[in-house]
Protein backbone atom coordinates (compact mmCIF):
# COMPACT_ATOMS: atom_id res chain seq x y z
CA UNK A 1 0.00 0.00 0.00
CA UNK A 2 1.55 3.26 -0.96
CA UNK A 3 -0.76 6.15 1.20
CA UNK A 4 1.06 8.84 -0.69
CA UNK A 5 1.13 12.55 0.96
CA UNK A 6 4.73 13.42 -0.62
CA UNK A 7 3.81 12.43 -4.16
CA UNK A 8 6.44 11.76 -7.04
CA UNK A 9 3.65 12.69 -9.60
CA UNK A 10 4.50 16.86 -8.75
CA UNK A 11 4.34 17.99 -12.60
CA UNK A 12 7.28 19.57 -14.13
CA UNK A 13 5.37 21.51 -16.66
CA UNK A 14 6.22 20.56 -20.67
CA UNK A 15 8.63 23.32 -21.82
CA UNK A 16 7.67 25.69 -24.39
CA UNK A 17 9.32 29.01 -25.48
CA UNK A 18 11.33 29.46 -22.14
CA UNK A 19 12.98 26.16 -22.97
CA UNK A 20 15.02 28.00 -26.19
CA UNK A 21 15.65 30.59 -24.03
CA UNK A 22 17.37 29.10 -21.55
CA UNK A 23 19.41 26.74 -23.65
CA UNK A 24 20.86 29.89 -25.63
CA UNK A 25 21.59 31.18 -22.20
CA UNK A 26 23.54 27.90 -20.69
CA UNK A 27 25.46 28.04 -23.72
CA UNK A 28 26.53 31.64 -22.75
CA UNK A 29 27.32 31.07 -19.20
CA UNK A 30 28.45 27.36 -18.73
CA UNK A 31 32.00 26.59 -20.34
CA UNK A 32 31.66 23.07 -19.87
CA UNK A 33 29.85 20.13 -21.32
CA UNK A 34 27.86 17.39 -19.91
CA UNK A 35 29.26 16.16 -16.42
CA UNK A 36 31.64 12.67 -16.99
CA UNK A 37 30.19 9.66 -16.18
CA UNK A 38 31.68 7.60 -13.61
CA UNK A 39 34.84 5.38 -14.13
CA UNK A 40 33.71 1.84 -15.19
CA UNK A 41 36.19 -1.31 -14.82
CA UNK A 42 36.22 -4.20 -17.22
CA UNK A 43 35.44 -6.36 -14.75
CA UNK A 44 32.31 -4.92 -13.84
CA UNK A 45 31.27 -4.19 -17.56
CA UNK A 46 31.36 -8.11 -17.83
CA UNK A 47 29.71 -9.07 -14.65
CA UNK A 48 27.05 -6.41 -16.33
CA UNK A 49 27.22 -7.95 -19.67
CA UNK A 50 26.22 -11.23 -18.32
CA UNK A 51 23.92 -10.10 -15.93
CA UNK A 52 22.38 -9.00 -19.13
CA UNK A 53 22.30 -11.91 -20.87
CA UNK A 54 20.24 -14.42 -18.09
CA UNK A 55 18.16 -11.55 -17.00
CA UNK A 56 17.54 -8.84 -19.99
CA UNK A 57 18.61 -10.34 -23.50
CA UNK A 58 14.71 -12.08 -23.78
CA UNK A 59 12.93 -8.84 -23.92
CA UNK A 60 15.97 -6.64 -25.33
CA UNK A 61 17.56 -8.83 -27.69
CA UNK A 62 20.87 -9.90 -27.05
CA UNK A 63 22.97 -6.54 -28.61
CA UNK A 64 20.66 -4.37 -26.65
CA UNK A 65 18.79 -3.55 -29.80
CA UNK A 66 15.49 -4.42 -29.23
CA UNK A 67 12.99 -6.93 -29.87
CA UNK A 68 9.24 -7.22 -30.10
CA UNK A 69 9.22 -7.46 -26.35
CA UNK A 70 11.79 -4.56 -25.59
CA UNK A 71 13.03 -1.54 -26.98
CA UNK A 72 16.69 -0.91 -27.74
CA UNK A 73 18.65 -0.21 -24.82
CA UNK A 74 21.71 1.13 -27.15
CA UNK A 75 22.03 5.51 -26.16
CA UNK A 76 19.75 4.95 -22.71
CA UNK A 77 22.51 5.52 -20.72
CA UNK A 78 23.49 4.52 -17.34
CA UNK A 79 21.00 6.69 -15.82
CA UNK A 80 17.88 5.12 -17.22
CA UNK A 81 19.46 1.60 -16.39
CA UNK A 82 20.12 2.68 -12.79
CA UNK A 83 16.62 4.23 -12.13
CA UNK A 84 14.22 1.49 -14.04
CA UNK A 85 16.56 -1.49 -12.13
CA UNK A 86 17.11 0.14 -8.83
CA UNK A 87 13.38 0.67 -8.48
CA UNK A 88 12.20 -2.41 -9.43
CA UNK A 89 10.70 -1.51 -12.32
CA UNK A 90 12.71 -3.78 -14.33
CA UNK A 91 12.55 -6.64 -14.73
CA UNK A 92 9.45 -6.43 -16.05
CA UNK A 93 6.82 -7.38 -14.21
CA UNK A 94 3.72 -6.43 -16.13
CA UNK A 95 3.15 -4.73 -19.35
CA UNK A 96 2.15 -1.03 -19.13
CA UNK A 97 3.58 2.70 -19.95
CA UNK A 98 5.84 3.09 -17.35
CA UNK A 99 6.38 -0.19 -14.94
CA UNK A 100 5.21 0.58 -11.38
CA UNK A 101 8.22 -0.03 -8.65
CA UNK A 102 8.61 -2.94 -6.97
CA UNK A 103 11.19 -4.55 -4.61
CA UNK A 104 14.61 -4.60 -6.72
CA UNK A 105 15.47 -7.72 -7.97
CA UNK A 106 19.26 -7.27 -8.00
CA UNK A 107 21.51 -5.91 -5.82
CA UNK A 108 23.63 -2.32 -5.64
CA UNK A 109 26.58 -4.01 -6.98
CA UNK A 110 24.59 -5.56 -10.02
CA UNK A 111 22.50 -2.64 -10.80
CA UNK A 112 25.72 -0.33 -11.51
CA UNK A 113 27.00 -3.44 -13.22
CA UNK A 114 24.45 -3.65 -15.10
CA UNK A 115 24.22 0.19 -16.22
CA UNK A 116 27.84 -0.01 -16.99
CA UNK A 117 27.43 -2.37 -19.70
CA UNK A 118 24.35 -0.61 -21.07
CA UNK A 119 27.01 2.58 -20.97
CA UNK A 120 29.64 1.05 -23.30
CA UNK A 121 26.77 0.38 -26.08
CA UNK A 122 26.29 4.04 -27.13
CA UNK A 123 26.86 7.60 -25.82
CA UNK A 124 24.03 8.49 -23.28
CA UNK A 125 22.59 10.28 -19.96
CA UNK A 126 25.36 9.22 -16.94
CA UNK A 127 24.28 8.30 -13.40
CA UNK A 128 24.80 11.61 -11.71
CA UNK A 129 27.83 11.65 -8.81
CA UNK A 130 28.30 13.69 -6.29
CA UNK A 131 30.96 16.19 -7.87
CA UNK A 132 28.53 17.49 -10.32
CA UNK A 133 27.21 19.56 -6.80
CA UNK A 134 30.25 21.94 -7.15
CA UNK A 135 28.19 24.24 -9.69
CA UNK A 136 29.21 27.72 -10.43
CA UNK A 137 26.81 30.79 -9.48
CA UNK A 138 26.16 31.61 -12.89
CA UNK A 139 25.15 27.58 -13.29
CA UNK A 140 22.81 28.19 -9.82
CA UNK A 141 21.30 31.24 -11.68
CA UNK A 142 20.56 29.01 -15.14
CA UNK A 143 19.10 26.63 -12.68
CA UNK A 144 17.10 28.93 -11.25
CA UNK A 145 16.08 30.26 -14.78
CA UNK A 146 15.13 26.87 -15.73
CA UNK A 147 12.98 25.99 -12.83
CA UNK A 148 11.08 29.14 -13.17
CA UNK A 149 10.60 28.05 -16.77
CA UNK A 150 9.57 24.63 -16.43
CA UNK A 151 8.62 23.57 -12.80
CA UNK A 152 7.09 26.91 -10.67
CA UNK A 153 3.79 26.28 -12.12
CA UNK A 154 3.25 23.13 -10.37
CA UNK A 155 5.65 23.57 -7.17
CA UNK A 156 5.46 27.33 -7.10
CA UNK A 157 7.58 30.17 -8.39
CA UNK A 158 9.10 29.38 -4.07
CA UNK A 159 9.52 25.54 -4.98
CA UNK A 160 7.56 25.23 -1.47
CA UNK A 161 4.44 23.04 -3.46
CA UNK A 162 0.42 23.10 -2.76
CA UNK A 163 -1.62 20.68 -2.64
CA UNK A 164 -1.29 17.80 -4.48
CA UNK A 165 2.41 19.47 -5.40
CA UNK A 166 5.14 18.44 -3.44
CA UNK A 167 7.64 20.98 -0.96
CA UNK A 168 10.51 20.98 -2.53
CA UNK A 169 12.70 22.76 -0.41
CA UNK A 170 11.83 20.55 3.08
CA UNK A 171 14.39 17.51 2.69
CA UNK A 172 11.51 14.51 2.41
CA UNK A 173 12.02 12.96 -0.92
CA UNK A 174 10.22 9.57 -1.84
CA UNK A 175 12.43 8.24 -4.08
CA UNK A 176 15.42 10.27 -2.47
CA UNK A 177 16.82 13.74 -2.45
CA UNK A 178 20.18 12.87 -3.32
CA UNK A 179 21.45 15.13 -6.54
CA UNK A 180 21.55 11.86 -8.76
CA UNK A 181 18.27 11.13 -7.95
CA UNK A 182 16.62 14.11 -8.77
CA UNK A 183 18.41 13.97 -11.57
CA UNK A 184 17.08 10.36 -12.53
CA UNK A 185 13.29 11.87 -11.68
CA UNK A 186 13.79 14.39 -13.88
CA UNK A 187 15.18 12.39 -16.90
CA UNK A 188 12.94 9.22 -16.40
CA UNK A 189 9.75 10.51 -14.57
CA UNK A 190 7.68 8.93 -11.79
CA UNK A 191 4.71 6.84 -11.59
CA UNK A 192 3.00 7.30 -8.52
CA UNK A 193 0.74 4.10 -7.51
CA UNK A 194 -1.39 4.20 -3.93
CA UNK A 195 -4.25 1.35 -5.18
CA UNK A 196 -7.35 0.98 -3.38
CA UNK A 197 -6.73 -1.09 0.16
CA UNK A 198 -10.55 -0.48 1.31
CA UNK A 199 -11.12 -4.04 0.12
CA UNK A 200 -7.92 -5.52 1.80
CA UNK A 201 -8.69 -3.53 5.09
CA UNK A 202 -12.08 -4.56 5.96
CA UNK A 203 -15.47 -3.04 6.98
CA UNK A 204 -15.78 0.72 6.50
CA UNK A 205 -15.50 0.89 10.11
CA UNK A 206 -11.98 -1.04 9.95
CA UNK A 207 -11.17 1.76 7.13
CA UNK A 208 -11.74 4.78 9.84
CA UNK A 209 -9.75 3.18 12.43
CA UNK A 210 -7.01 2.60 10.41
CA UNK A 211 -7.12 6.52 9.52
CA UNK A 212 -6.68 7.11 13.46
CA UNK A 213 -3.67 4.63 13.73
CA UNK A 214 -1.91 5.89 10.57
CA UNK A 215 -2.90 9.99 12.12
CA UNK A 216 -0.84 8.20 15.62
CA UNK A 217 2.00 7.62 13.88
CA UNK A 218 2.95 11.17 13.25
CA UNK A 219 1.34 12.09 16.74
CA UNK A 220 -1.26 13.97 14.97
CA UNK A 221 -4.14 14.39 16.75
CA UNK A 222 -6.48 10.97 16.96
CA UNK A 223 -8.55 9.21 18.80
CA UNK A 224 -6.42 6.81 20.74
CA UNK A 225 -9.38 4.10 20.63
CA UNK A 226 -10.00 3.52 17.34
CA UNK A 227 -6.14 3.91 16.21
CA UNK A 228 -5.59 1.09 18.83
CA UNK A 229 -8.02 -1.31 17.16
CA UNK A 230 -6.80 -0.44 13.89
CA UNK A 231 -3.33 -1.28 14.37
CA UNK A 232 -4.04 -4.62 13.88
CA UNK A 233 -5.54 -3.39 10.30
CA UNK A 234 -1.94 -2.09 9.01
CA UNK A 235 -0.53 -5.19 7.88
CA UNK A 236 -2.18 -4.15 4.73
CA UNK A 237 -0.37 -1.26 4.26
CA UNK A 238 3.20 -2.37 6.35
CA UNK A 239 4.49 -4.12 2.85
CA UNK A 240 5.23 -1.13 1.33
CA UNK A 241 5.42 1.33 4.07
CA UNK A 242 7.12 -0.66 6.41
CA UNK A 243 5.88 -2.00 9.86
CA UNK A 244 7.09 1.05 11.46
CA UNK A 245 5.49 2.80 8.77
CA UNK A 246 9.04 4.58 7.88
CA UNK A 247 8.33 3.77 4.11
CA UNK A 248 10.47 2.33 1.67
CA UNK A 249 11.77 5.25 -0.78
CA UNK A 250 12.86 1.59 -3.27
CA UNK A 251 9.04 1.47 -3.48
CA UNK A 252 8.71 5.10 -3.29
CA UNK A 253 6.19 4.91 -0.63
CA UNK A 254 5.74 7.72 1.91
CA UNK A 255 6.94 7.85 5.54
CA UNK A 256 3.78 8.02 7.75
CA UNK A 257 5.70 9.18 10.76
CA UNK A 258 6.94 12.87 9.72
CA UNK A 259 3.71 14.80 10.08
CA UNK A 260 3.63 15.84 6.17
CA UNK A 261 0.19 15.31 4.11
CA UNK A 262 0.87 16.16 0.27
CA UNK A 263 -2.95 15.21 -0.48
CA UNK A 264 -4.80 16.77 2.85
CA UNK A 265 -4.66 16.20 6.38
CA UNK A 266 -6.99 14.21 8.59
CA UNK A 267 -9.56 10.51 8.75
CA UNK A 268 -11.28 11.90 6.01
CA UNK A 269 -8.40 12.61 3.74
CA UNK A 270 -6.76 9.17 4.49
CA UNK A 271 -9.95 6.85 4.64
CA UNK A 272 -10.48 8.83 0.24
CA UNK A 273 -6.93 7.86 0.09
CA UNK A 274 -7.42 4.55 1.04
CA UNK A 275 -10.60 4.04 -0.28
CA UNK A 276 -9.83 5.22 -4.09
CA UNK A 277 -6.19 5.23 -4.17
CA UNK A 278 -4.36 7.76 -6.10
CA UNK A 279 -2.35 7.26 -9.81
CA UNK A 280 -0.11 10.60 -10.54
CA UNK A 281 2.54 11.12 -13.29
CA UNK A 282 5.60 13.43 -12.89
CA UNK A 283 6.88 13.39 -16.40
CA UNK A 284 10.14 12.50 -17.78
CA UNK A 285 11.97 15.25 -19.18
CA UNK A 286 14.37 13.22 -21.59
CA UNK A 287 14.23 14.67 -24.67
CA UNK A 288 12.91 18.29 -23.61
CA UNK A 289 15.86 19.60 -21.88
CA UNK A 290 19.79 18.64 -23.04
CA UNK A 291 21.90 16.61 -20.35
CA UNK A 292 23.31 19.35 -19.60
CA UNK A 293 20.68 21.64 -18.58
CA UNK A 294 19.08 18.69 -16.69
CA UNK A 295 22.30 18.82 -14.34
CA UNK A 296 22.09 22.32 -13.71
CA UNK A 297 18.39 22.22 -12.75
CA UNK A 298 18.82 19.08 -10.25
CA UNK A 299 21.97 21.30 -8.84
CA UNK A 300 19.48 23.62 -8.05
CA UNK A 301 16.60 21.56 -6.82
CA UNK A 302 18.89 19.46 -4.42
CA UNK A 303 20.23 23.10 -3.26
CA UNK A 304 16.16 24.34 -2.12
CA UNK A 305 16.96 21.82 0.60
CA UNK A 306 20.63 21.48 1.31
CA UNK A 307 22.05 24.73 0.21
CA UNK A 308 18.94 27.45 0.26
CA UNK A 309 21.42 30.61 0.68
CA UNK A 310 22.97 30.00 -2.32
CA UNK A 311 20.22 29.39 -4.39
CA UNK A 312 17.73 31.99 -2.64
CA UNK A 313 20.61 35.08 -3.72
CA UNK A 314 20.34 33.51 -7.28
Amino acid sequence: MALSRRHPAALFAVLAVGLGTTGVAYAAVNSHTAPKAAVKTETQVEQGKQLFLEGCSSCHGLAAQGASDGPSLIGVGSAAVDFQVSTGRMPLAAPGVQAMPKMPSYNEIETAALAAFVATLAPGPAIPTEEMLDTTDAEVALGGELFRTNCAQCHGSDARGSKGFPNLTDNDWLHGGSHAKIQETLLNGRVGNMPPMAAAIGTPEDVRNLAQYVLSLSNSPHDSLKASLGKSKFGACAACHGGDGKGNQALGAPNLTDDIWLHGWGENAIVSMVTNGKVNQMPAQAGKLTEAQLHVLASYVWGLSNNPAKVASK
